[in-house]
């Protein structure tokens, strides 16, 4: 279905030019919105001297909770003139992975997840890891910022040794004013739709909103606004925050069929 007449927040990601054309070739407007920024985490020492645990063998299991973070670590891997050892350490180990983002780093080194989450959450990958004999195995688990409390316990108390590595961070950008005037124009009934990619963006809404005391202004914009998410991780997400989400993926999550469903429903709305 036709997105023409219908404008779109596109916020911050990695796939930002790629996504905001897709939703513009289905005819829609976008709204390009800095949300989120990636970096490595300032201290270097801390993950390379995982990545030498993981290569000297120390890690049985290995989760891998986002693409970021497996490439991440090939970054820092390679900077140390460690990645050649990094990978057949990775290659040794039993892999875990909460999604496809994670999956497709593997493969792009010529690695493939062992074991697959059937549902892309953090408690997925318990469900998944609560099926096996964690008992006495060393787990290397790649954090990510907001990292759910819980999961390192839970593979203590399944009898594993969990040896957790945070590899980047999201920065905040300065761009600040930008943000707000989205939130002005959500607001004021101008947008169709915000499309969440990841959690983080939706916290950046609110902590924009805080620091420049458009908290009530942002609830305003959520009430005249859709949202819609790629996934149940950043629906979750948008959903605490009191957001109505009328448009999210339940499978496949990738921007294409993301793009599709965000065309189904936007144009079914407008055909009613």
């Amino acid at each position: 279905m036709s997105l023409r007449g219908r404008t779109i927040v596109v916020p911050e990601g990695r796939a930002l030019d790629l996504f905001a054309g897709m939703l513009e070739n289905h005819g829609a407007t976008t709204v390009r919105c800095p949300l989120v920024a990636i970096e490595d985490v300032p201290e270097a020492g801390p993950v390379e001297a995982w990545l030498r645990r993981l290569i000297s063998g120390h890690h049985d299991d290995l989760v891998f909770f986002t693409g970021e973070g497996v490439t991440r670590l090939l970054g820092f891997a390679r900077r140390a003139g460690l990645e050649c050892q990094a990978i057949e350490g990775m290659r040794r180990a039993r892999k875990t992975v909460r999604g496809p983002k994670p999956t497709r780093a593997l493969r792009s080194i010529g690695l493939a997840p062992d074991v697959k989450a059937d549902s892309p959450t953090s408690e997925g990958v318990m469900a998944a890891l609560a099926a096996l004999d964690m008992k006495g195995r060393q787990v290397g688990v790649q954090l990510y910022p907001g990292f759910p409390d819980g999961f390192l316990q839970f593979l203590a108390q399944a009898g594993a040794g969990p040896d957790p590595i945070l590899c980047y961070r999201y920065a905040s950008n300065a761009e600040d004013e930008r943000v707000a005037e989205v939130i002005r124009a959500m607001a004021a009934g101008a947008v169709d739709l915000v499309a969440f990619t990841s959690s983080p963006q939706v916290r950046r809404f609110q902590e924009v909103a805080r620091k420049l005391n458009m908290e009530v202004r942002l609830d305003e914009a959520m009430e005249r606004t859709s949202a819609g998410a790629i996934g149940p991780v950043t629906a979750s997400a948008a959903e605490q925050a009191g957001w109505r989400v009328s448009i999210a993926l339940d499978s496949r999550f990738h921007l294409k069929p993301f793009v599709a469903q965000i065309a189904a429903g936007l144009g079914a709305a407008a055909a009613e």
